[in-house]
């Protein structure tokens, strides 16, 4: 079979399939994060082949008259590291790798420059710096004790988790470390959100409170260390993510870890479950109610803000092809964002623009 043709040196170099240009061929080492059997109108299976860096993703199309097929149907395995050889495309369907051959990884292969580090999607920033950060604003901006014993309790106690899973299994955050990513960005704009609108509507009755915004950020997707099973090629929902969903579960955390805290207030632990099961504003997003309280509507639009945002960056941080002034449509958001107009002698770059006179 053609998968099974030894790699020839003399043909192309390795490169990574993140630098790839558009029609340009190459051997690469990746991960093949997900295997999607399907059938033709005309009742033909065929295999949508999801095979990825970590920062760049593409499909490739096992059609049943592949020389491929039987393979990629009886042998492939998501979760698992190949070589392959192939022809990048960019298409109005998304990145495209065009397989020529493939094999799994072999022990030699580290001497080529194989590393599976460079092959899985993580965050970009530190995340021990990023569990102590989210620690310091629990202690220091939740004033009621027991709020602050109950969220840094929850922190603590998952606190491997937090470190290491998806915030999603797909759309926003969808990497390792991304749940911690996502929560404390969450969590440091919702505070933002709290110190202007504080002082901005200081007359409310009861009055903005500060402790629960910080606790209700910081908590509002704790369910996802139930909802999600984590592997580094990308996270699956369990059965109770399923049944149940992360609201219920980090509700009911949340309330479990409240027997253990007596002095708890009984309105502030309301107030708190109603910021996690309303987080996420709609019912056919998931929530139930939407927002009722100040606290609650702060996280809703924080969290949505994040995720949304997180899209369009991440849509953005794909290199563009010479002359592309809008992206493609495949990203969480279906929309095509706009880069810039292309130089073709009509637009000034902003280099070019005349400053006003003074």
């Amino acid at each position: 079979m053609q998968a099974q043709l030894p790699f020839d040196s003399r043909e192309p170099q390795i490169s990574r399939l993140s630098d790839l240009q558009p029609k340009q061929s190459a051997d690469c080492f990746v991960l093949l994060a997900n295997k999607e059997k399907a059938k033709t109108r005309d009742g033909k299976p065929y295999y949508r082949v999801t095979l990825r860096d970590a920062k760049r993703a593409t499909t490739s199309m096992i059609w049943s008259d592949s020389t491929f097929f039987l393979e990629c149907d009886t042998t492939w395995q998501s979760g698992q590291f190949y070589k392959v050889r192939g022809r990048y495309q960019e298409t109005d369907f998304g990145p495209q790798f065009d397989l020529e051959k493939i094999r799994p990884v072999e022990s030699g292969d580290e001497a080529q420059g194989f590393r599976t580090g460079d092959l899985v999607p993580a965050t970009r920033f530190n995340v021990e710096e990023m569990f102590t950060e989210l620690i310091s604003i629990a202690s220091q901006q939740i004033t009621e004790v027991p709020l602050r014993a109950l969220v840094i309790g929850l922190l603590m106690e998952h606190q491997h988790d937090i470190r290491q899973i998806a915030a999603a299994s797909k759309n926003h955050h969808a990497f390792t470390g991304g749940f911690l990513e996502h929560v404390l960005s969450v969590t440091r704009l919702a505070m933002q959100f709290a110190d202007k609108y504080a002082d901005y509507y200081p007359d409310m009755h009861p009055p903005l409170s500060k402790s629960l915004v910080a606790a209700g950020a910081i908590l509002h997707d704790i369910g996802k260390i139930h909802e999600l099973k984590y592997a580094p090629s990308g996270s699956t929902y369990t059965a109770a993510g399923r049944l149940v969903g992360h609201i219920f579960i980090g509700r009911d955390m949340i309330r479990d870890k409240a027997h253990s805290i007596p002095d708890l207030n009984p309105e502030t632990l309301l107030r708190l479950e109603h910021i996690i099961i309303s987080h996420q504003s709609l019912p056919e997003w998931g929530s139930p109610i939407p927002p009722s309280t100040p606290e609650a509507l702060l996280v809703a639009e924080a969290d949505n803000l994040d995720a949304k945002f997180h899209e369009l960056a991440a849509a953005l941080m794909i290199p563009p092809t010479p002359g592309e002034e809008f992206t493609t449509r495949d990203n969480p958001l279906r929309r095509s964002i706009f880069r810039g107009l292309a130089d073709n002698g009509s637009a000034q770059s902003p280099s070019k623009v005349q400053a006003k006179p003074e």
